[in-house]
């Protein structure tokens, strides 16, 4: 599987020339409007900085190497009274799985960790306000246990929502940081750590 970041919580995923975008955004500061092709594009909740599936130009359709599962949360931590429902999604293709955590809004229970089980990768937010924070972020992670993570949803300036936090206080609490000179990457037996692309 290849991974892309498109920025904010967008991401591209491909396994065998098929394209999966997630999280779609417009609006978000900084970050010019989003163009890209796929074959499938899915959102995890309503709000415009993760729903502009009309960015998205759908390729004719083919079959998918990709099953996707679908876990309801919340966007906050107040069963969603503040902000509403958020959908995490397992993706899984070429023997590889990665969780994208949409806006988690709130730790997760027993419950939703059975129900994500064994993944090999997150994208989790770690800006706070909106989603958990980096201390959040932290401890998602360490209770699904991937072996890779990449932060997603901070501010990066000129890029994001002006009112999260940045990445730094996420990637502080890891010993293992690993900085892309791009956006995208290859998953390989030997992606671990923290894994942060560059816009």
């Amino acid at each position: 599987m290849e991974i892309t970041w498109l920025g904010h919580a967008c991401f591209l995923l491909e396994q065998d020339g098929y394209r999966i975008v997630t999280d779609p955004y417009t609006g978000v500061e900084g970050y010019p409007p989003l163009a890209v092709e796929a074959y499938a594009v899915y959102c995890s909740h309503g709000h415009f900085d993760h729903n502009a599936e009309a960015c998205v130009r759908l390729l004719p359709p083919r079959e998918t190497p990709f099953a996707v599962r679908e876990i309801p949360c919340f966007h906050d931590d107040q069963h969603g009274a503040l902000r509403g429902p958020n959908l995490i999604r397992v993706f899984t293709a070429g023997g590889v799985s990665v969780a994208h955590l949409g806006d988690l809004g709130h730790a997760l229970t027993p419950e939703l960790l059975e129900k994500i089980g064994t993944v090999d990768g997150v994208l989790v937010p770690v800006g706070g306000v909106y989603t958990v924070d980096a201390q959040g972020a932290k401890a998602a992670c360490d209770a699904i246990g991937p072996r890779f993570v990449v932060p997603m949803h901070y501010r990066h300036a000129p890029y994001g929502l002006p009112n999260v936090a940045g990445v730094e206080p996420f990637l502080a609490l890891w010993p293992s940081v690993h900085r892309l000179s791009g956006r995208s990457f290859a998953v390989t037996p030997q992606t671990q750590g923290v894994v942060v692309p560059t816009f």
